[in-house]
This record gives structure tokens, C-alpha cells and sequence, in this order.
């Protein structure tokens, strides 16, 4: 059995247990995370940090986790709507009166959050160096029109989600989301994830690895849902290499391009779970925790083929929400038992070539072992 390091309460034992089982058969290098009551109750790692297996991953491996980031992006917007400087019920247009064009003045900031803004295509860029523009990719979509009346149908905005809530959080505030969530997140939490890596962190970075069988050229239009269901066709094509890139790293894509591990983004998420603080220190309100779990749309996701549950800014599955990255990353919170669970990993599966990839669900039903 693959040598797991790290700590477990003796109650999530089994988390511990799954990692290690996953190490042994298809994952090279990953850490798991359980935050209970804003605290951490296992925080554990292991395997290999390149495909080569000749680097450990360590406690502080960071890796690309893809669309797992949209969960970060959402928390910024929720503290925001907490502190009364951004109405969920607002016109996206009262903080960023340029997308009021093409039709979009009744856009609303939660259906923006919750993929129901009918803008799940980028418009214009057809090279990932494209998405590095982010005026122009933002001021496209503010030209744009709806491909259906906001509101009345949800699908899932892969890419486009960060630059919208990003573009809205920087109107409203004068920072980049990037540096946002640095400041007023992963700083006063001790956070160690970043949306956008600068060049001292590089030599800590896990490259994520593709499927067995594939190389870097690996490809996908956007990152899949957690369900492994179709992905948004945008006419781009963003490669394993690509999101591998030192481009990719240093940039603002707020909706796919954050590092960290398990326990940062449990950490963060936890903060939801736990009614706005995790750690000792309060980011919001446990009022401005619950657009977290609270449904906004439910029907079939016209983007992703699958009947979906969106809340303001994350999937909601039963009485859990979060979200989860291309690849195979996953951070799940549970509000009721105040727990949140996250998986991040280097191997990546490809589940729309039929192979099934349930690692993340495996560590999050191992955490609830260790509440029974």
C-alpha cells in the first residue's frame, strides 16, 4: 500500500484508507482534505508529483484543479453580496453598464452565478492564448446577446463563468478576482490556492498528467461537470499542455485556472459550510452562507445533457453543494453536518471516452464513515 502522509482523526481513518487505495491503482500523485466545523479532520497525501514518479508529492504540492476553481470564484461574490456592496438581485449592468447591450439590461448577477445568463459560449477566441486578453474577452461578452431569455433555462458557462462574475467583482471593488480572493480569502484564512500563480510557486506545481494512454495533447472544449457529462463547445480547444503552461499559470481564467491542494480548497469551502468562518476567522455572515445551498434553477442543463440543480455559484446535489474540476478534483460541502470534503490529483481520468472516474465521490463517502 502506498505510503500516505499526514494526519487523520481516528473517526476519518477511511479517508486516509481511500487515498491510499487510489494511489495504488490508477492516481500517480493526490491529497485529500475533510474540514469539520471550520477545523481539519484529515488532511492527507502521497504518490508522485510527475508522471516520471521520481519527485514526492509533498504537503505543499500545489496542482491545477481546473473548474474546482469556480467554487472560489463564487465565495468572492457571496462576500460581497454579504457586505452589501453587490445585490444578487441587481442587474449585472448597474455595476458594469456596458453589458447592458444586445439585450442583456434584465441580465441579473444571480443568473450569472447560477448559469442561467444564456451566455455559455466565449466570444471570439479561438486560441487558449486568446483567453489571456482579458478586456477583450470581457468586453465581448458584454456586446453579446443571449442565446436564451436569462433565467429561463440554465447551462453551464465552462469558461465564460470567470470572466463575468470576475469582470463584476472588479467593477465592483477596482481589484482583479485573482487578487481579490488573495486578499480577502486565502490571506486572512492562510490559504495556499491561487487563481493565477506567480513564478515563486512554480517549483511546487504537480503538472497535471493525461489519461493512461493519451499524451499533452489530450484535449477537451471545457472542463466536464462533476457528472463527466458533455462539456461546452466553444470552438476552443484547451489542451493537457496548455493548462500545463507557464501562460496558463500566470494568468487570469478564474472559472478553470486556480492551484492549490485538498486542504486549501476544503479550507476555503469550509468556510461556507461552517456559516462564514472556518478557523477562527469570519469571512461572511451565516445568513450570507445560504445562496450557497439555496436552489435557483433545476431542469436540464442545455450545455451539459443532464438534469442539473444550480444554487448562486455551485451545483447542488441532495443536501451537498459544490463543484468539481476536468480531470477528476472535487470539493463537496454539506451545510447540515457543517462538513466539507476535497479531493485534488495529478492523474487525470477521461470520463467522456467511457472510463468512469468516482475517486473524488470515494473520498467524500469515506468522510461520511467517519460521521456514522
Amino acid at each position: 500500500m502506498t505510503d500516505i502522509k499526514g494526519f487523520c482523526d481516528p473517526r476519518f481513518v477511511a479517508v486516509r484508507d481511500a487515498l491510499a487505495a487510489l494511489l495504488d491503482k490508477d492516481d500517480v500523485g493526490a491529497s485529500a482534505a475533510v474540514y469539520l466545523d471550520g477545523e481539519p479532520v484529515a488532511d492527507v497525501w502521497g504518490g508522485y508529483a510527475d508522471a516520471n514518479r521520481s519527485r514526492s508529492w509533498e504537503r505543499d504540492t500545489l496542482t491545477g484543479v481546473n473548474s474546482t476553481t469556480k467554487n472560489m470564484v463564487a465565495l468572492c461574490a457571496l462576500m460581497l453580496a454579504d457586505r452589501g456592496e453587490l445585490d444578487l438581485s441587481a442587474p449585472v449592468a448597474a455595476y458594469w453598464p456596458e453589458f447592458a447591450a444586445a439585450g442583456k439590461e434584465n441580465v441579473l448577477v444571480r443568473h450569472v452565478l447560477s448559469h442561467t445568463a444564456g451566455l455559455p459560449d466565449l466570444p471570439g477566441p479561438t486560441e487558449v492564448e486568446d483567453l489571456y486578453a482579458w478586456e477583450t474577452v470581457t468586453a465581448g461578452l458584454a456586446a453579446q446577446a443571449p442565446v436564451w431569455e436569462p433565467g429561463t433555462a440554465a447551462g453551464y458557462h465552462a469558461l465564460t463563468f470567470g470572466y463575468l462574475v470576475g469582470e463584476i467583482v472588479r467593477r465592483v471593488t477596482g481589484r482583479p478576482l485573482g487578487a481579490f480572493f488573495a486578499e480577502e480569502v486565502a490571506g486572512p484564512l492562510g490559504a495556499d490556492f491561487h487563481i493565477g500563480l506567480s513564478a515563486d510557486h512554480d517549483h511546487r506545481v504537480a503538472p497535471l498528467i493525461p489519461p493512461p494512454g493519451l499524451t499533452e495533447e489530450y484535449a477537451a472544449a471545457a472542463p466536464a461537470g462533476p457528472d463527466g457529462t458533455r462539456r461546452e463547445e466553444t470552438g476552443l480547444t484547451i489542451r493537457v499542455e496548455d493548462a500545463n503552461s507557464v501562460a496558463w499559470r500566470r494568468a487570469q481564467i478564474p472559472a478553470v485556472n486556480g492551484f492549490g491542494n485538498a486542504r486549501s480548497v476544503a479550507l476555503v469551502q469550509s468556510v461556507l459550510a461552517n456559516r462564514g468562518s472556518a478557523g477562527g476567522v469570519r469571512l461572511l455572515s451565516p445568513e450570507g452562507c445560504e445562496p450557497a445551498w439555496q436552489e435557483v434553477f433545476r431542469g436540464d442543463d442545455r450545455v451539459l445533457g443532464t438534469p442539473m440543480s444550480w444554487t448562486v455559484g455551485f451545483g447542488r446535489f441532495g443536501n451537498t453543494f459544490g463543484w468539481g474540476g476536468w480531470g477528476g478534483s472535487l470539493v463537496v460541502s454539506d451545510p447540515a453536518a457543517r462538513m466539507t470534503v476535497a479531493y485534488a490529483m495529478n492523474r487525470m481520468i477521461d470520463r467522456e471516452d467511457g472510463q468512469e472516474d468516482n475517486r473524488g465521490m470515494e473520498i467524500v463517502m469515506a468522510a461520511y464513515d467517519g460521521l456514522s
